[in-house]
């Protein structure tokens, strides 16, 4: 990594440092809460069934009443009421509870950075946003809808990352960072990361690269598609969160939109998607 324009200049040693351990496999990252790594591990095999993931939804407390609370949201169940976890999976699928179980264990919280507690629920709510367009991008395309919501929501794991490790770092070497210096470090290597962070975690192959080439899908090779649908997903995710920096005509501009094969009346028919996409994230997001 070439030198930055930090305002600091001591925060190029940090931006080293942090380089180096990533390199090294030394980084400090956050522990993958168990009963996600356990959720995921669960929706990908097939032989596992709905008493299973009730079961271990259950085990966790404040996750089954968090999930109950999503799936009785008027997002998920407008017109009834769910009372146990085993009906919850019957009306809405266990693919759908997983999806909830696993927004609801990963989350900003996990995160301490002090003084980018908003930023960094700024980047979750994209994250989130990007697994919830990706999947129905997968859907109109009858590709893989489950794998797709996953790799959306890990897709930016390295900004936070980048963030708290850099103020740790920072706090430990009496070095003042400004928040510029913080976000160029995090625009510069949360890449690399963020695919450290899905190595750690034993994420599938899948996940870690559609992280490593989210910038340039075209250079994936195993999760190609993923990778393609995740940065397509990214883009209407930017669109419905902050479309004064991507209109709808910027949007379907967008080379991924072609790369997608997707044509403009199936573009139109994902953006009338947008008010149900973003209901279903705040229900995901707890609000």
């Amino acid at each position: 990594m070439n030198n930055l324009a930090f305002e600091n200049p001591d925060a190029q040693t940090i931006a080293h440092a942090l380089q180096s351990r990533t390199a090294s496999r030394e980084l400090e990252v956050p522990l993958l809460p168990e009963v996600a790594n356990k959720v995921i591990t669960l929706s990908q095999d097939p032989e596992s069934d709905a008493a299973q993931l009730a079961s271990l939804i259950q085990s966790d407390q404040a996750l089954a009443g968090h999930v109950m609370h999503i799936a009785n949201s008027a997002a998920y169940s407008p017109n009834a009421t769910l009372v146990s976890l085993q009906q919850a999976i019957t009306r809405l699928g266990m693919n759908l509870i997983s999806d909830i179980a696993l927004a609801a264990s990963i989350s900003a919280k996990m995160f301490k950075a002090p003084g980018f507690e908003n930023h960094i629920q700024s980047i979750w709510r994209h994250a989130l946003a990007t697994a919830l367009w990706g999947k129905e991008i997968a859907r109109q395309g009858r590709r893989n809808v489950e794998a797709t919501f996953l790799c959306g929501l890990l897709h930016s794991i390295g900004r936070p990352v980048v963030i708290q490790a850099a103020l740790d770092c920072a706090n430990k070497t009496h070095t003042k960072l400004s928040e510029a210096d913080v976000l160029l470090l995090e625009e510069n290597l949360h890449t690399p990361v963020g695919v450290a962070v899905a190595q750690r975690w034993e994420m599938p192959q899948i996940v870690c690269e559609s992280i490593e080439f989210f910038h340039a899908y075209e250079k994936a090779t195993q999760a190609r598609e993923q990778t393609t649908m995740i940065n397509g997903g990214a883009a209407f995710a930017t669109h419905m969160l902050t479309p004064d920096q991507l209109s709808a005509e910027q949007l379907t501009a967008l080379p991924v939109l072609a790369d997608l094969n997707l044509y403009d009346d199936e573009v139109q028919s994902l953006l009338d998607k947008k008010d149900d996409i973003k209901s279903t994230m705040e229900a995901m997001l707890g609000r």
